[in-house]
């Protein structure tokens, strides 16, 4: 299983990237939350505990954990700790600014 945890569902990913995550099995859906700007640190660790516990008890191949940077640096070093593979995307970001 390849979960998914981001805010970007996979159903919406190109077909390169799903063949990449299918090499680890079922591609699973997990979103990732917001984040209150305000939320202390033990907020964040309670929350990334909450989600490390549900994403092990899924027993996944490989994860993609991509989200709010705080959180997800949480998570991928809980993940990491425990002996999941740990994924992240990369590609080029395409921006234009505009200046008023």
């Amino acid at each position: 299983m390849f979960i998914n945890f981001t805010s970007h569902p996979a159903e919406k990913w190109d077909a390169k990237q799903i063949l990449a995550a299918q090499q680890y099995g079922n591609i699973v859906d997990m979103s990732f939350p917001l984040i209150n700007p305000i939320a202390t640190s033990a907020d964040i660790f309670d929350l990334a505990n909450g989600y490390v516990q549900r994403i092990i008890a899924m027993s996944p191949k490989a994860v993609l954990c991509q989200g709010e940077f705080t959180l997800a640096f949480a998570i991928v070093s809980e993940l990491k700790k425990h002996g999941v593979l740990v994924r992240a995307a990369c590609s080029e970001r395409c921006v234009t600014e505009h200046m008023e």
